[in-house]
């Protein structure tokens, strides 16, 4: 029912209206917290990302920071570490992809494997690529194997100061997540 200018409105005119009002309101608020309830929660949203401060890990320092309920190394490499693992000819590498997420089909250089200008943070997801172990390495006295980078002790895998797996039955380089450099001193990992 069309209600015009010409005519008058009537209280039942206004009674029709009131109760579609009433029930538009009523059924969104009874569908509100249906579909609120299939957001993510706030312990999911507070692992999407994560933030780390690099000032206090000394150079040769390593440490591990979770994100999305993984361990993700960074490394403070030293001139070495960072000399002995751009030495390193593809040809030598088990994996010769740099297994970074933002960039997957790379070649596995460090330079790949590192953001250009701060070759001397690593930061790499801590999970063996054979079976889901962590390697050792990331503490001052854990061996590092014969590469001196990490070492998985369940089966023997190597990897080297660029986390590229060099022996061993682990298949593939220690994955890179994304970061990025938010300060000279705070990377943003996710």
């Amino acid at each position: 029912m069309a209600i015009t200018m010409d005519e008058p409105v009537t209280r039942r005119d206004f009674i029709h209206i009131a109760a579609t009002a009433f029930t538009t309101i009523g059924a969104a608020a009874a569908l509100w917290p249906l579909i609120s309830q299939m957001n993510p929660d706030r312990s999911a949203l507070s692992l999407a990302s994560t933030e780390l401060d690099l000032a206090p890990i000394q150079e040769g320092q390593a440490v591990t920071v979770m994100w999305r309920g993984k361990p993700i190394f960074v490394r403070h490499r030293t001139a070495d570490e960072i000399q002995k693992a751009k030495a390193v000819p593809l040809s030598d590498l088990k994996d010769p992809i740099a297994r970074v997420v933002d960039a997957p089909d790379e070649p596995a250089t460090d330079e790949n494997r590192t953001k250009a200008g701060k070759e001397q943070w690593l930061v790499m997801i801590g999970i063996c690529t054979h079976l889901g172990c962590i390697p050792k390495g990331q503490k001052n006295g854990d061996e590092k194997g014969a590469y001196g980078g990490w070492f998985c002790p369940c089966h023997g895998s190597m990897y080297d100061t660029a986390g590229r797996i060099r022996q061993g039955p682990a298949p593939q380089n220690l994955a890179i997540p994304p970061y990025a450099f938010e300060t000279d001193t705070k990377i943003k990992i996710g």
